[in-house]
């Protein structure tokens, strides 16, 4: 059985209150080297994990004994959602930690007006989702389309995208993303 070292690390850095950046930082790392571990896209020598390990502080023999805390019900109330987001946009994932998950399910609600930025999103995997209400318009590469209730969207997530509520009612969709790398 693999061991998911990046979600592990992820859950004990979480945990601890630590930040990527806080955590690289009292490592001596950068905190793109914690990212690309925390995402599996790099596998650290046992020498740089300890190192990581030792400014969280936790020893590699506990870290390796953790069983992060999975959901005990496969179902969720309402209220049972974790805000992930801020601002004019809300994020309510499914589940309170993505350790040792391979899909990400949220609940998004875009204010009038709210947008993920100027800047393009990129990430590893892929993603979807389904309007439920308001207008929202969704920019991949340089095509970009104005979704409504019912409407859908589906696509590599290393493309770059833009999400952005048009209209004057709030943007609610169900979105998925695997694996979780929002």
């Amino acid at each position: 059985m693999d061991t998911d070292v990046g979600g592990r690390l992820r859950y004990v850095r979480e945990a601890a209150g630590l930040s990527q950046r806080a955590l690289a930082k009292k490592a001596g790392i950068t905190n793109s080297t914690i990212s690309l571990i925390e995402s599996n896209h790099s596998n650290p020598s046992v020498g740089a994990l300890k190192r990581i390990l030792d400014a969280i502080p936790i020893g590699l023999a506990d870290f390796f004994a953790l069983e992060p805390d999975r959901d005990r019900s496969p179902f969720y109330r309402a209220a049972d959602l974790v805000e992930i987001g801020k601002g004019g946009i809300s994020f309510r994932q499914v589940g309170a930690s993505m350790a040792g998950r391979r899909l990400q399910i949220l609940h998004e609600c875009y204010q009038p007006g709210a947008d993920t930025g100027r800047i393009p999103l990129t990430h590893d995997g892929e993603e979807g989702g389904v309007i439920i209400s308001g207008q929202l318009e969704v920019t991949v590469d340089e095509e970009r389309c104005v979704l409504g209730p019912g409407d859908a969207y589906s696509f590599a997530s290393h493309r770059p995208h833009r999400f952005r509520c048009i209209g004057d009612e709030p943007a609610r969709v169900i979105s998925a993303c695997t694996p979780p790398t929002f």
